[in-house]
C-alpha cells in the first residue's frame, strides 16, 4: 500500500501508468498508483470545495506560472459544475528525479495534515496518467513576489508589509507548534486570495523536527533544491556545522522577507554562496535596507533612523552593542521612510545567533503588529490594487504535451 493510501478520504479510481512506463520508481508509483484524495480544512465551507477528480470538470483557462524547476505548470481553472475559479498545478512525475518525487509526496501528504487559514489548501489530488494534478483554492492577487513586479516594484508600504508579515507569522507559528521547520521563507511562497486571506506555501522544503516519536532539537541536513532559497537562508543553515539548526532558522528568513518586500529586491540575490555567508557573519545585524545587500543598480538609497526597543522586551541594540542612530548602514528607499517598530522587528529576526531570534509566536506579539485587528482582511484589501480582472479564453480539453516546457517562464510557484 502506498503512502499516499494512509492518507486518502476518498477512493476514486484513477488512472494509471501506461503499460511500458510500469517500470519506473516505486516512489513515482506511490504518487500514480495511489487513489486521489481531498480534504475539508475547517476554515472552508462545504460547498466552496471542489473534490473533483474528473479531468472533464476543469476548464484551463491561462497558464499563470511555472515551477519547480519548469516541471510543474500552473494554470487559472474554472470547474464547471459549480464555476468556481480554482489554481491547478500539473506535473510530469516522468520528468522528476526520486528526490523530486519524494519532495513532491511530502508536500502532499503534509498537506493534508495541516489545518490552518494561513496554510496554503489542496483541495483535491489526483493523477492523469503519469500527470499529478493538485486543485487548489485560487489566490486572485498571486503571490507577494508578483504584486511587488506587478505593483511595487519599489517596494510596499508598511501597512501593507505588516498585513502579510503577519498572516505569513500566524502560519508559521502553527508549523513550527507542530514540530517543523519550513526552510522556504520569502515572498514567493506567501499567497494572497481575492477576499485578502494570507497563506504560506512552498511545504516541498519543510521539515520534522519529530522523529520515530521524539523531538528533535536540531537539524543537520541541507534543503533539497536550496539554490533560488539561499538569500533567504539563515546563517547557521548556510554553515552547515556540527551545531545544527531549528525552528529559529525560519525567523531569520521572515527577516530577509520584510526587506523584500520593503526594497522590491531579494537581499544577497547576485552574491556568490560563500560571499554571502561572509557577508551574513560578518557583524552585527545590519539594516533592512542596507544597500550591500541588493544589487548596485539600487544605489537611490538615503539615510533613515533607527535604534528603538526591540517591542518583545530586550533592546537588540543594547545587546549587540551597536549604536546606529546615524550609521550610513541604515538606509531606505528615498520615496519611503519607515517606522523604529519596522526596524526593530526586522533586527531581531536578523540576529545572528538563533537563541536571540524570539519565536514566531513571539514575533506575533511585536509592536510592528499591534496594530493588526485578528480576522479582519479589509484592511489589505484597501491597500492593494482592484483585483485583477479574469477574461475569458478558449478553452480545449487537456491533452498531454508532446515536448519540454520551455524556460521562458517565471519560476514563482513551488509546492
Amino acid at each position: 500500500m502506498s503512502l499516499l493510501d494512509c492518507f486518502c478520504t476518498s477512493r476514486t479510481q484513477v488512472e494509471s501508468l501506461r503499460p511500458e512506463k510500469q517500470s519506473e520508481t516505486s516512489i513515482h508509483q506511490h504518487l500514480v498508483d495511489a487513489p486521489a484524495f481531498s480534504h475539508l480544512p475547517p476554515s472552508t465551507r462545504a460547498k466552496d470545495v471542489i473534490c473533483s477528480t474528473n479531468v472533464s470538470h476543469y476548464e484551463l483557462q491561462v497558464e499563470i506560472g511555472r515551477g519547480f524547476d519548469n516541471l510543474t505548470t500552473v494554470h487559472l481553472a474554472r470547474h464547471t459544475p459549480t464555476g468556481t475559479l480554482v489554481t491547478i498545478k500539473i506535473t510530469n512525475l516522468e520528468n522528476c528525479t526520486d528526490e523530486r518525487l519524494k519532495a513532491l509526496q511530502k508536500a502532499v501528504i503534509l498537506s493534508h495534515f495541516f489545518r490552518h487559514p494561513n496554510i496554503t489548501t489542496y483541495w483535491t489530488v489526483f493523477t492523469v496518467g503519469s500527470w499529478l494534478w493538485v486543485i487548489s483554492p485560487f489566490m486572485a492577487y498571486g503571490s507577494a513576489s508578483q504584486l511587488l513586479k506587478t505593483y511595487f516594484p519599489e517596494g510596499m508600504n508598511e501597512t501593507l508589509i505588516r498585513n502579510i508579515l503577519f498572516g505569513a507569522v500566524r502560519g508559521l507559528s502553527y508549523l513550527h507548534q507542530n514540530g517543523c521547520i519550513h526552510r522556504s521563507i520569502k515572498a514567493s511562497h506567501i499567497l494572497i486570495s481575492g477576499d485578502g486571506l494570507v497563506t504560506l506555501s512552498g511545504l516541498s522544503h519543510l521539515h520534522s523536527l519529530v522523529k520515530h516519536g521524539q523531538r528533535h532539537r536540531a537539524v543537520y541536513d541541507f534543503p533539497q533544491f536550496s539554490t533560488s532559497v539561499q538569500p533567504w537562508l539563515s546563517p547557521e543553515l548556510l554553515r552547515q556545522d556540527l551545531h545544527g539548526y531549528n525552528v529559529k532558522s525560519d525567523i531569520y528568513s521572515v527577516g530577509i522577507t520584510a526587506c523584500e518586500l520593503a526594497s522590491g529586491q531579494v537581499p544577497f540575490q547576485d552574491m556568490h554562496r560563500t560571499q554571502m555567508l561572509l557577508q551574513k557573519l560578518k557583524g552585527p545585524p545590519y539594516s533592512p535596507l542596507d544597500v550591500s545587500i541588493f544589487p548596485p543598480s539600487e544605489s537611490r538609497m538615503k539615510n533613515s533612523r533607527s535604534g528603538v526597543d526591540s517591542g518583545i522586551g530586550e533592546s537588540v541594540l543594547v545587546s549587540s552593542g551597536t549604536h546606529t542612530g546615524n550609521s550610513d548602514r541604515l538606509q531606505t528607499p528615498s520615496s519611503k521612510t519607515f517606522s523604529p517598530a519596522f526596524f526593530s522587528l526586522v533586527q531581531l529576526c536578523l540576529q545572528q545567533d538563533p537563541e536571540k531570534r524570539p519565536s514566531a509566536s513571539s514575533l506575533l506579539s511585536h509592536v510592528f503588529f499591534k496594530q493588526m485587528k485578528e480576522e479582519n482582511q479589509d484592511s489589505i484589501l484597501s491597500l492593494l490594487p482592484p483585483k485583477p480582472s479574469i477574461a475569458p479564453s478558449p478553452v480545449s480539453p487537456w491533452t498531454e504535451p508532446e515536448c519540454d516546457f520551455s524556460n521562458e517562464k517565471d519560476l514563482n510557484w513551488e509546492f
